[in-house]
């Protein structure tokens, strides 16, 4: 056991906490005046629901004992035999511990699809779909990456702080989501306005300081991957932030606040997979590619396909996270980490790669399956989406009761 270790993985887990906060700014700043409270809320609620259902039973599930390298077991169900000392996952932190810093996971990654869903979906769907995903997608997806005699694992596939069980699956189950919900009345023909700039700037910078917890503590020490991982995430951001203000320019002519951040965030998330794997050297090309690679799929799902993904949880997320764990299989070193069985690609080798390919694809499939099953046992008992009359009004009054601006009287 070790002290230092047990204090930075505290500090840790709280920064991750941060995230999903910063994450109900971020998305409330982006949306509609009129659908400001219902967007933050389902950040918020979701907070509440996460912690209960990992301490319940999730952590078990997740990194209990193996079965069928899908799944754990109930063996730690409300954290029975978790607690002060280390566990099966280090040696030098309280399981305890380990079990918090985790959980915070669990609660950043279902938060993300909402973005997907913004302005037409029920609370109450939205809420019990979150839960039906966290048993049937994020438990399975952690447990098979990082849990002990997961399938991923063992195929030698690396993820080091959640390209695949994060970014991947939220983000490719929220294009699911938005795809079944169908577009927002008057899509092609409204201007969808942000409405408040200034919250996207705090959500994106709260994301930004809470994702040094993210990566760098999934080195699970005070060490020096950990240091790795904290510089390999500050180099794609800013590249990424700086990729993103180029192309605004090009396009528009000048850049913009709003695209600057969605630069930050897609270099944050097409780092987290490879940020312990990866030299410090390739974040920059991580982070200078990711942000024209999500730029062209946010277009071609907009605007060629007539996805309404309205926040782009799927063009950042998705795409970022998939670009990711592909750049993990070509710049990962197992000489920075020894969990990586290969090299990457571009060091002459392909293990690493094609796990990664493979990784990425089972990862997918499970997102989709899995979505598709929440959506099916929900609908059971209540419709999905809003009907017209609410999405007119805005979900804050509808749904909610409160208006994030009651003075304003004017058209939204």
């Amino acid at each position: 056991m070790d002290t230092g270790n047990t204090g930075f993985m505290m500090i840790c887990a709280a920064l991750v906490f941060i995230m999903t906060p910063g994450l109900a700014f971020f998305y409330g700043g982006l949306v509609r005046r009129k659908n400001v409270v219902n967007t933050m809320m389902a950040c918020v609620a979701i907070m509440g629901l996460s912690v209960f259902m990992w301490v319940l039973f999730g952590y078990s599930l997740a990194f209990g004992s193996d079965h069928g390298g899908v799944i754990g077991d109930f063996g730690w169900l409300a954290f029975n035999g978790v607690g002060w000392d280390a566990g099966p996952y280090s040696d030098t932190i309280p399981h305890l511990v380990y079990a918090g810093f985790q959980m915070m996971f669990a609660m950043i990654t279902p938060a993300l699809i909402t973005g997907a869903v913004v302005g037409r979906m029920k609370f109450k769907a939205l809420f019990a779909f979150i839960a039906l995903w966290s048993v049937i997608v994020y438990y399975p997806m952690a447990h098979m990456v990082w849990g002990q005699g997961g399938f991923l694992a063992a195929l030698g596939s690396v993820d080091f702080a959640g390209g695949n069980v994060v970014h991947i699956s939220s983000g490719v189950s929220a294009l699911v989501l938005a795809i079944y919900l169908g577009r927002r009345k008057g899509y092609e023909k409204t201007s969808y306005r942000i409405h408040n700039i200034p919250f996207v700037v705090l959500g994106a910078s709260l994301l930004w300081f809470g994702w040094y917890g993210f990566n760098a503590g999934s080195a699970l020490a005070a060490d020096g991957l950990a240091a790795h991982a904290f510089m390999t995430t500050s180099v794609s951001a800013a590249t990424a932030l700086l990729s993103w203000m180029l192309i605004d320019t090009a396009k528009e002519g000048k850049p913009t606040l709003v695209g600057a951040c969605t630069g930050l965030v897609v270099g944050l998330v097409a780092i987290t997979p490879g940020a312990g794997f990866v030299p410090v050297w390739s974040a920059f090309i991580i982070g200078a590619l990711v942000s024209p690679i999500c730029y062209c799929m946010i277009n071609l799902i907009k605007h060629r396909l007539k996805i309404d993904d309205s926040l782009d949880a799927f063009g950042c997320h998705g795409i970022g996270g998939i670009w990711g764990g592909i750049a993990t299989g070509l710049f990962g070193q197992s000489s920075i980490n020894s969990v990586a069985q290969w090299d990457g690609l571009v060091f002459g080798e392909t293990g690493l790669f094609v796990a990664q390919v493979i990784s990425i694809i089972v990862t997918i499939a499970v997102a989709v399956v899995g979505s598709l099953i929440c959506i099916g046992v929900i609908r059971i008992f209540t419709r999905l989406r809003v009907d017209e009359k609410d999405e007119m009004i805005g979900l804050d009054v509808t749904q909610h009761g409160e208006n994030a601006y009651p003075s304003f009287n004017g058209f939204d």
